[in-house]
């Protein structure tokens, strides 16, 4: 099986966010990144074990710069990727990112896309739909364990009050979530063999900007925690009703 697994970066979650340029853009000075973890911990080792147990091979692609190789790229193959392809460009919006990928799918016949359920900073959960529209092939989204069953996958995902498995023929498009697989410490002797596997860049294929950001925010601070003695119960009650107005 040909296997594409879509790696990302993303600050970590420690980072203190903020914007510039009136708040449109992200700042990215002092910021510190990692591939995110949807992609990283679940999309990437499941697609490892599946070619560990029918062979093939896993590509990883980024649409990023050159400043992206050491924070995600390299660490995907150092985790045991066969190759990786970077699209050499700022990953602009979802429809942007997922135009890219696809482009680049479209003329390497890979049998299964992996993307994580969503980036950690967006929380889109856009991409993976995007790229199976334009293949024009299946989608499962939220996959949190996928098997394979001759020629198909059976994939299962969290619903709303059970789960539901799903049978789909190949190629398909699969966004990965919690349970689809472990994570992966990438060892010494996979960190060195990652410096020497193929690294690919490709330029942007022309594609319009769909959207625009108007602003960002950050959220508001908490507020700090209010002690109440668990035998004053009435104290409790009057908070809840006027300061928290929950009751």
């Amino acid at each position: 099986m040909k296997l594409l697994v879509c790696v990302s970066k993303t600050p970590d979650t420690t980072t203190k966010i903020s914007f510039t340029n009136n708040n449109t853009e992200f700042d990215t000075n002092n910021v510190q990144y990692i591939i995110n973890p949807y992609d990283e911990w679940y999309a990437l080792v499941r697609a490892l074990e599946l070619k560990e147990a029918n062979g093939g091979s896993v590509t990883t692609i980024t649409v990023g710069l050159a400043g992206d190789e050491a924070v995600a790229i390299r660490k995907a193959l150092a985790i045991g990727a066969d190759d990786a392809v970077r699209v050499n460009a700022e990953a602009r919006d979802a429809y942007f990112v997922a135009y890219q990928i696809a482009e680049y799918a479209k003329t390497n016949n890979f049998d299964v896309v992996f993307t994580g359920k969503e980036t950690i900073d967006y929380n889109g959960s856009q991409v993976g739909g995007m790229i199976a529209e334009m293949l024009n092939v299946p989608f499962i989204s939220y996959a949190s364990k996928l098997e394979k069953e001759g020629d198909d996958f059976l994939i299962e995902r969290d619903v709303e009050g059970g789960k539901e498995v799903i049978k789909t023929s190949l190629p398909v498009v699969v966004s990965s979530a919690k349970g689809l697989a472990e994570q992966r410490i990438p060892n010494m002797r996979g960190i060195m063999q990652a410096r020497m596997k193929p690294l690919k860049v490709v330029e942007p294929v022309d594609c319009g900007d769909l959207t625009t950001v108007v602003s960002y925010e950050v959220p508001t601070e908490k507020t700090t925690c209010k002690m109440v003695d668990p035998e004053n119960v009435g104290e409790l009650v009057q908070l809840l009703k006027n300061e928290a107005k929950v009751i």
